[in-house]
């Protein structure tokens, strides 16, 4: 039986307030990390410079490609090591706030500096000072958002304020993400007297303090023994690890999250080409567009909840799977009807907002209620485990659909618009995510979601 204090809807969202910060940051390097150093003709026309090598380095892949996809495999990595750690950590304050607190700062640090490169030109110093500020971003994302998530279950101790706590971090992280796509937006105001690059840093900047704030909120507000297990738990992080994956159910979600984040990864990093390349809108459209798919998944949220308690998370998650595939086959042919632009992007943001609500809700509750299953049947608590394996297999999906994104996307890469053929490789990238999204569904549809809530509700009686 759980003996600790259950969390007030104050609490959560206090600690959602934690994901609004941290969205915000991973935002900006997902939205822009790729735009701003392997620019279109477009954007160098507007002003941008080259900072690293262009095009292909070896065997097809491209240099900012290169870093990404080794960050998004060091991130995985790391995952699991910051799991082990926190769940075994014996601390006063508990397992996962002295990681929160110590991550915080050196985290908005790093993503200013990914983007504060000192040479002019494609340089290879660049190149190397890139690389390694990647991969210190994605160790202080580790070091914040493994334990962070960790506090989900012991935070949402009842399939109610599970449920809840998820629509609300879903409600920051989309407001985080809506930060992110602002960067263009604010960047105008100071392009005129900083340069094409000067006003990305300044906005990155101010935007990496307001998150900065956020993150630290939760880790210095929130008591954590007052509603966490804070028992370490023994073993290295390897068998740990190993132990979750032995979870069958487990491996049934992470198989079809991996797909669903090589299709999102690959459309959330070419939305900003979709709008600039393939509409025809300028990038400061980007959030506008971002604003509306928001807004309408806003208004789902609230139906999203409740049919999840009535019907359960399984059903809208495999009907979120398929609409999302669907979304990307449109974004696919954006450009080629005699549709606006405008008109177009916004029938895709409206398209992509049901999924999203969903999506953006239900898997973290999903993650929780095996976890909190996983606890019952052995008796042991690796929530932080659990976290970090979900993120450790997706974020080795994630690399992959860099490396893909920014390999495929140079297809047709030299043909001027207007002409056949232009922008095929984005068009493809919307295509390839449309058909993993959709395997993604049909591999969730084989999760037991009744066995598992079964094993929990036994044990709350």
């Amino acid at each position: 039986m759980n003996t600790k204090k259950t969390a007030s809807t104050k609490i959560l969202w206090i600690f959602a307030i934690g994901q609004l910060g941290w969205s915000t940051l991973s935002g900006i390097i997902s939205n822009w990390l790729v735009f701003f150093y392997q620019p279109s003709a477009d954007e160098l026309k507007n002003g941008q410079t080259l900072f690293i090598p262009q095009g292909t380095l070896i065997i097809g892949l491209t240099a900012i490609g290169i870093i990404t996809a080794v960050g998004r495999i060091f991130d995985a990595v790391t995952d699991p090591f910051i799991a082990g750690k926190s769940d075994g950590l014996k601390h006063k304050l508990g397992r996962r706030i002295p990681f929160m607190r110590f991550a915080a700062i050196p985290f908005g640090v790093v993503t200013v500096l990914i983007f504060s490169l000192p040479f002019d030109g494609e340089s290879m110093g660049n190149f190397g000072l890139l690389f390694l500020f990647c991969m210190l971003f994605y160790l202080c994302m580790t070091a914040y958002c493994t334990p962070y998530n960790a506090l989900i279950p012991e935070l949402g101790s009842t399939q109610t304020t599970r449920i809840n706590l998820s629509t609300f971090i879903s409600v920051t992280y989309f407001f985080g993400t809506a930060v992110a796509y602002l960067v263009p937006n604010i960047a105008g105001f100071f392009k005129e007297s900083l340069g094409y690059a000067g006003s990305y840093r300044l906005t990155i900047g101010i935007l990496a303090a307001f998150a900065v704030i956020c993150m630290l909120i939760p880790a210095f507000v929130i008591d954590e023994n007052l509603y966490a297990d804070t028992t370490p738990t023994e073993g290295s992080a390897f068998s740990s690890l190993m132990a979750t994956f032995k979870n069958k159910d487990f491996r049934t979600f992470v198989v079809s999250d991996i797909l669903y984040w090589i299709g999102l990864t690959l459309f959330q990093t070419g939305l900003s080409y979709y709008i600039t390349v393939l509409i025809g809108l300028k990038a400061e459209w980007t959030f506008p567009m971002f604003a509306i798919m928001t807004f309408m998944s806003l208004l789902c949220y609230a139906p999203v909840n409740i049919f999840a308690k009535k019907i359960g998370k399984k059903k809208l998650i495999s009907f979120a799977f398929m609409f999302f595939s669907v979304t990307f086959l449109v974004t696919a042919f954006a450009g080629l009807t005699p549709i606006p632009g405008v008109v177009y992007g916004i029938i895709v943001a409206v398209l992509a907002s049901i999924p999203m609500a969903i999506l953006g809700i239900l898997p973290q509750a999903v993650v929780a209620d095996i976890s909190d299953a996983d606890k019952v049947s052995t008796g042991v608590s690796r929530q932080g485990m659990f976290y970090a394996a979900r993120t450790f297999a997706f974020k080795l999906g994630q690399s992959a659909a860099m490396l893909l994104f920014t390999s495929v996307a140079l297809i047709n890469a030299d043909i001027p618009r207007g002409q056949a053929g232009y922008a095929l490789g984005y068009r493809l990238t919307a295509i390839i995510a449309a058909v993993l999204c959709l395997a993604g569904g049909l591999v969730f549809m084989l999760y037991k979601e009744n066995k598992v809530l079964d094993i929990i509700n036994k044990e709350e009686q």
